[in-house]
């Protein structure tokens, strides 16, 4: 309670309290009214002078404290009644020293005072000194008590503000690396989608062009319209990739589901290269979207590695529905060895985008071509 207007109101009650009893209790003598008041004014004057500002200054709270004591045991020298004085005294030696031994020596040497003003006011007989004895132990007693109680209910209370302040900064530091690794995540899915999509589009328009430019050479102008318009096709995929891509949305178009996005990055896949592929899958597959997403990237992803180092005359791309789903892309080319380290995105980019979603890649090589085999649970739509 550490709060000054209230201590400020409590003071001010308690030595209009202790003024009114000295003035009215059991006819003390002139001198004594006297000595009470003047106490009180010194009192007073200490508090509202140093003591107000004392709380956990130690360097003010020694003396202020023993004023506290010396003005407890002389007011109640003046007049026994003023023994409430206590009311005030105990809790300020409590509030005013910051440690607790401080203030248990503080309370014990109040007691004393005012078992001495007591003994001194009454005369010093063995009835008084025991009353005065009991009074001041029950007094002291409860003071250690509810001082120790309060001390400790305090201490808990700045413990528990420390660990809030340590668990705020530690969410905070917590969200700042949350942040980081959001950013990092992000840049490496859009790495992975500029790799699977608007990367494998343009390598198919560089592919498309160098044909037409044959073409052309040869003088096969029915061929090149062929490949003209091939070229137009796989510019305007490429460009809806890439807007699909900036709007945050789903990379490509899958229409009717992952059956027919397949069957058309096959037919796509046969213009582009002369490799001829073919799709098997069921229809009617009913899977989420990011699953028939994941799919679709594995299989343009197997598809371009098939493209780019198998030397395969053909593939065939094959989805399998069930728990799990399996998409196998198979080529007869001449294979590689899949412990090999890798120095491109692709199969890191696969297993990453599969790890995503529990799933895993797995590479067979048979020496007559390449079998890659994505496994990932089923999440069914209904």
């Amino acid at each position: 309670m550490t709060g000054r207007r209230w201590w400020h109101v409590l003071f001010a009650i308690t030595m209009l309290v202790v003024v009114f009893l000295s003035l009215t209790s059991y006819s003390p003598s002139t001198a004594n009214r006297v000595g009470a008041l003047v106490t009180v004014g010194v009192y007073t004057l200490c508090w509202a002078t140093f003591g107000r500002v004392s709380f956990g200054r130690f360097r003010l709270a020694l003396p202020f404290g023993i004023v506290i004591v010396l003005a407890s045991g002389v007011l109640v020298w003046c007049s026994p009644s003023n023994a409430i004085v206590q009311g005030i005294s105990f809790p300020l030696l409590w509030t005013i020293f910051d440690r607790t031994r401080h203030a248990v020596i503080a309370n014990v040497a109040l007691a004393a005072a005012v078992f001495v003003g007591y003994t001194a006011s009454l005369g010093f007989t063995a009835d008084v000194a025991r009353e005065a004895a009991f009074i001041e132990a029950i007094s002291l007693l409860g003071s250690l008590a509810l001082g120790t109680w309060i001390t400790r209910i305090a201490d808990l209370s700045q413990e528990r503000k420390t660990l809030l302040d340590e668990l705020t900064a530690a969410q905070d530091q917590l969200a700042l690396l949350s942040r980081d690794s959001g950013v990092t995540s992000e840049r490496e899915r859009l790495a992975r989608e500029i790799h699977d999509t608007i990367a494998q589009s343009l390598t198919g328009v560089v592919m498309v062009a160098q044909r037409s430019q044959r073409e052309l050479a040869a003088g096969n102008l029915d061929g090149l319209a062929e490949q003209l318009e091939l070229l137009e096709e796989s510019g305007r995929e490429a460009l809806a990739e890439t807007r699909s891509l900036v709007a945050a949305s789903a990379p490509v178009e899958l229409g009717a589901g992952i059956g027919p996005a397949l069957e058309r990055l096959a037919a796509r896949f046969s213009k582009e290269t002369g490799i001829a592929v073919t799709a098997s899958v069921p229809s009617g597959a009913a899977i989420d979207r990011d699953t028939q997403v994941v799919l679709l990237r594995c299989a343009q992803e197997a598809l371009a590695n098939v493209r780019k180092h198998s030397g395969a005359r053909g593939a065939t791309v094959t989805l399998t529905m069930g728990d799990p789903i399996t998409l196998a892309v198979h080529d007869d080319g001449s294979g590689f060895d899949p412990d090999a380290a890798s120095t491109g995105f692709g199969l890191p980019g696969m297993r990453d985008r599969l790890a995503l979603v529990a799933g895993r890649l797995d590479i067979t090589n048979t020496g007559h071509g390449t079998t890659l085999t994505a496994t990932l649970p089923a999440v069914v739509v209904a």
